[in-house]
């Protein structure tokens, strides 16, 4: 069964891109409304203060490193008078503790060259994914706050999501074909073009609007040659539940007893009954078992029929009639 909507189109990311410390802007390496690829460089921020502080940390481990060198040799000097018996076993013991203080301090200033190059690195603002920029909000000389200033929109365009809402009646074979586990396909046409889109279903919402009775869902479709932006309109279509070799009948010819659905065919003029069980039911159309291909099922006046009731079949009546008019006098 195809489900028709209406879907917007969305990204499947949109995001500000702001600095992670307070700073000057010193230069910017795109243009407005340009395409980029993920880690591609947008910002440069003014870093000499970061940059400073970061040989200031390796100037600091540099000396603490050679301090704990002195330990160590001070500590195999310790070690060999320990053996002649020239100092006490004391002396050793204070030069491994002064040993042990300088690998704490060591640590400590490797973590604190690790942060100075954090914060340095800070000021290279970069890409987090392909996509398209927006307009430029601080130029070049700016003061920016850290986490606070927005500086360009970036938008995911490829691939790229359509929301869309279908009747809460079709979560059943929603339901059915997530379990098997078979990405559904999703195929979505522009108002101005004809050849549709393929995409994929990639999410069902986990309830139904109370409000509108509908479901929403999202597909993903690729979109290398941007034909689909973000906020436009498209036409959905998806096959829900594809039934092979179904018959389908309109929901009016179904009369419901206390046995169960019937139908009435029309047979050599008169009506017979034909128990029917509904495997799926959709807008005005219903997949059923029981009857035939070929049947003729009655829609109008079947209230009043009986088994056996003689039925006249006025549609079939009305195309022979326009047939017969059709003819040539000479063919009569």
């Amino acid at each position: 069964m195809a489900v028709s909507a209406v879907g917007s189109v969305v990204s499947l990311a949109n995001v500000d891109i702001r600095p992670q410390l307070t700073s000057t802007i010193s230069k910017v390496h795109f243009k407005e409304g340009q395409f980029v690829k993920a880690g591609d460089l947008l910002f440069t921020l003014d870093s000499r203060t970061d940059e400073a502080n970061l040989m200031k940390a390796n100037a600091q481990l540099a000396k603490d490193q050679a301090a704990l060198n002195d330990a160590k040799r001070q500590l195999i000097r310790s070690q060999e008078l320990v053996a002649k018996n020239f100092v006490s076993a004391a002396a050793v013991d204070t030069a491994q503790t002064q040993v042990e203080s300088q690998q704490a301090t060591v640590a400590a200033d490797v973590a604190a060259v690790q942060a100075a190059q954090v914060a340095v690195s800070y000021s290279k603002i970069t890409a987090p994914f392909s996509g398209r920029l927006g307009a430029i909000n601080s130029q070049i000389g700016s003061v920016v706050q850290a986490n606070s200033t927005a500086l360009v929109n970036l938008v995911k365009v490829d691939p790229i999501a359509v929301s869309f809402n279908v009747p809460q009646s079709q979560w059943s074979g929603l339901l059915a074909a997530q379990k098997k586990g078979t990405p559904l396909s999703v195929q979505a046409t522009l108002p101005e073009q004809k050849q549709p889109m393929q995409g994929r279903l990639e999410f069902i919402d986990n309830n139904i609007d109370a409000n509108s009775g509908t479901i929403k869902l999202k597909a993903v479709f690729n979109n290398p040659d941007s034909k689909l932006w973000s906020g436009q309109f498209v036409n959905v279509s998806m096959g829900v539940n594809k039934l092979a070799d179904a018959l389908v009948v309109p929901q009016a010819s179904i009369i419901q007893t206390v046995r169960g659905s019937i139908v009435y065919v029309i047979a050599d003029g008169k009506a017979s009954v034909k128990p029917v069980q509904i495997t799926y039911s959709t807008g005005p159309n219903a997949v059923v078992t029981g009857v035939q291909e070929g049947d003729v099922v009655v829609m109008d006046g079947k209230q009043n029929l009986r088994p056996g009731s003689a039925v006249v079949d006025r549609q079939n009546q009305k195309k022979e009639g326009e047939s017969a008019a059709a003819k040539p006098d000479s063919a009569k």
